[in-house]
């Protein structure tokens, strides 16, 4: 007998939500399985309801306000599915109501804003600075005419939340940035400083005064749920789910900074602080974010779907591991300790019930690559080595690019056209926009020439 043997019931509360005190933007599978998550396990966490926002689309904001925020995370491991229902998320909003991030930014009671928007959901340009797009320039105009206008990218909607709350008087605030970005609070900081300053240089110095960022550290693998996770929720729980999460049972969230105005207990639900996030950060984006990514373009070249399937194939695991070599080298962490990392890691990347698509961990590669492998790359030069595991990763990307439609990239149109033609000439046109060094590295793009044409070959 399942669950399914009587029709499965709605998922609403049955009490009511936690006070919001948290604005969260991103609301997707990464946050719901990984700081919500957090927030729901934390002793406090009914003292700390979050209000999440979409960055886009309006449809899970308002599938999840048909639950009330609530919503079913599946833990799969190696002794089956743990079920639980997530109770921190009080509110969902689709990314177009701004009256109401207008009014929690103005609400004394909310003290933290978090963000899970992706490497490319900051604006920053090439030097880390805010960015030069049309976007920018739009939302800037926008703000100059009308201080509480709708705008569309994270720099701006902050600078535009931070002002509707130095008007209300309602505080200090802390931001904690949960991207791979490294020293991502630093990061978030200067775009938002520089947005502000172009807005208003008097709130620029209020913000200053009243607003922390914090660094972490963020890590736990989350697919895009499938219709199919949708139904075996219901057959395992009886619960009618719209929205669940599927996600592995490893987690780990590091963070470093000081919050101006109090935060949930996160530490008794697992969560690590430190002084220093950059030893996990190096760690985590070299060995795990960059194998990720050399297995989604390389893995795709070879017609593989998932993370599992590509690193069950030995080609494919043997660059891991020769990337992993090099990453390791530059590492600033006890061997026996990454050793270990490596291992608990090829576990993750094989668990069967977790199907974490490469095209998923593909996109926006121009924004990953450079924090995710040009490090290494870079690293190794200065050592006097050629990162040829390095060199494997950028051609597996560049023939990612020559395949044109498939591409999804915030810079996708241009890179397409950098990597069209003969690849002699493609190669360091492309490189040149990851890091103009890079092109000008004979040895390097001989390497990545070399790679490219055994890759087609494999």
């Amino acid at each position: 007998m399942t669950a399914l043997d009587a029709a499965p019931v709605p998922l609403r509360r049955t009490r009511p939500a936690p006070p919001v005190r948290h604005v969260h933007v991103g609301l997707g599978n990464f946050f719901r399985a990984h700081q919500a998550w957090y927030t729901h396990r934390a002793p406090d966490g009914d003292q700390w309801g979050i209000a999440a926002f979409t960055g886009r689309s309006p449809h899970l904001a308002d599938a999840l306000h048909e639950q009330d925020g609530l919503f079913t995370l599946d833990t799969r491991g190696a002794d089956g599915d743990h079920f639980e229902v997530i109770t921190s998320v009080a509110a969902t909003h689709p990314a177009r109501d701004h009256g109401a991030w207008l009014r929690y930014l103005a609400d004394p009671q909310v003290v933290l804003v978090s963000l899970t928007v992706t490497e490319a959901g900051y604006s920053r340009g090439p030097d880390g600075g805010l960015a030069g797009t049309d976007r920018v320039a739009a939302d800037l105009a926008a703000l100059l005419a009308d201080p509480s206008a709708l705008v569309s990218t994270v720099p701006f909607r902050l600078v535009a939340g931070l002002a509707a709350r130095r008007a209300g008087g309602a505080g200090p605030l802390t931001v904690v940035p949960c991207d791979n970005l490294p020293d991502n609070g630093a990061a978030t900081a200067r775009v938002v400083r520089e947005a502000a300053r172009l807005v208003d240089p008097a709130l620029a110095g209020w913000i200053d005064d009243n607003v922390s960022y914090v660094t972490t550290m963020v890590d736990r693998i989350t697919p895009e749920p499938t219709d199919g996770d949708v139904t075996s929720v219901a057959i395992a729980t009886g619960v009618l789910d719209s929205s669940p999460v599927v996600t592995e049972p490893f987690s780990e969230w590091v963070l470093s900074g000081s919050f101006r105005a109090g935060r949930p207990r996160w530490e008794a639900a697992g969560a690590t602080f430190t002084d220093d996030v950059r030893p996990f950060e190096a760690r985590k984006l070299g060995l795990l974010n960059g194998a990720h990514s050399l297995l989604a373009y390389g893995g795709l070249l070879r017609g593989h779907t998932t993370v599992a399937d590509a690193v069950g194939d030995q080609v494919c695991l043997a660059w891991v591991e020769q990337w992993w070599d090099e990453a390791s080298a530059h590492l600033a962490a006890p061997a026996d300790g990454i050793a270990a990392y490596r291992t608990a890691l090829l576990a993750r990347f094989r668990n069967p019930a977790i199907r974490h698509r490469l095209d998923q961990i593909a996109a926006d590669g121009s924004q990953k690559l450079p924090v995710r492998i040009v490090p290494t790359v870079r690293a190794e030069r200065a050592a006097g080595r050629l990162a040829q595991g390095g060199a494997r990763v950028l051609a597996a990307w560049i023939l990612h690019l020559r395949a044109g439609a498939s591409v999804t990239d915030v810079r996708a149109a241009e890179l397409v056209g950098l990597a069209a033609g003969g690849l002699d000439e493609a190669v360091p046109r492309v490189l040149g926009e990851l890091d103009p060094e890079l092109a000008e590295d004979a040895g390097l793009v001989a390497a990545v020439l070399s790679e490219a044409g055994r890759i087609d070959r494999a």
